[in-house]
């Protein structure tokens, strides 16, 4: 599988992401969300909160797995293994109205075409006992419109 395009990238992670504004390699890629890497809303993304370095915290949004790409080096993937698969964790109902969308499409992602539908719905209903409507239609929309899609390459 090849690499994510920048559109790809854009398309696939979530407003905390760095990979909304910086390319592959430009971003440390962190295994989960969590304290270690919070969002910095001035830089517009998370970061790793000793170093500072960006840093996205949803491997099999991106396509690649968690390495210090920015912050050490690490070569990129060359595109030939297939991207992460969300974790039981990424599957997990979040509190933070940042990661439903991760949430959604590592759902989505883990879901066979056959079950999308009720799925699809069981999650809605799941995610409005903790987010309010308008997040949750929003998430959908954005989760939909480029997961559906991907599903159909």
């Amino acid at each position: 599988m090849a690499l994510p395009t920048p559109d790809d990238l854009r398309d696939a992670t979530c407003v905390a992401c760095p990979g909304q504004s910086l390319p592959l390699g430009a971003f440390d890629v962190a295994d989960r969300p969590g304290p270690a890497h919070p969002y910095d809303p001035s830089r517009g993304h998370r970061v790793n909160a000793a170093t500072g370095t960006p840093t996205c915290v949803h491997p099999f949004r991106v396509g690649i797995p968690p390495a210090l790409y920015a912050s050490c080096g690490a070569p990129l993937p060359t595109g030939e293994a297939p991207p992460p698969p969300p974790r039981e964790t990424d599957l997990e109902l979040p509190d933070d109205p940042t990661l439903l969308e991760a949430w959604l499409i590592a759902v989505v992602r883990d879901t066979p075409d056959a079950s999308l539908g009720s799925t699809l719905r069981r999650a809605e209903t799941a995610a409005l006992t903790r987010f309010t409507p308008a997040q949750v239609v929003d998430s959908l929309r954005r989760v939909l419109s480029t997961e559906l899609t991907r599903r159909q390459r």
